[in-house]
């Protein structure tokens, strides 16, 4: 059994906000919206549309956005809600 943490599930919640669980079962709501904001860059502005917003997947139990994966963040920033 692995003890690696990752995520299991993530549900827009609005406002730019994602909802997290966790595989140890922790969950905790991300304002994504308020870190672009903060560092403002061409690649990530275009995420702050809520329907390229709500374009997130969960690739190998990370939450990215793009292609290329032009967003992603640390998995235990994640957990305590804060990047």
């Amino acid at each position: 059994m692995s003890d690696r943490l990752y995520i299991t599930e993530a549900f827009d919640v609005g406002g730019l906000k994602v909802q997290l669980v966790f595989s140890d079962g922790s969950k905790s709501i991300v304002d994504i919206g308020d870190y672009i904001r903060r560092h403002p860059h061409p690649q990530y502005n275009k995420y702050l549309d809520p329907k390229k917003f709500r374009s997130f997947t969960l690739d190998d139990g990370n939450i990215v956005w793009g292609k290329n994966w032009d967003l992603i963040f640390p998995i235990e920033q994640l957990r305590e809600g804060v990047i």
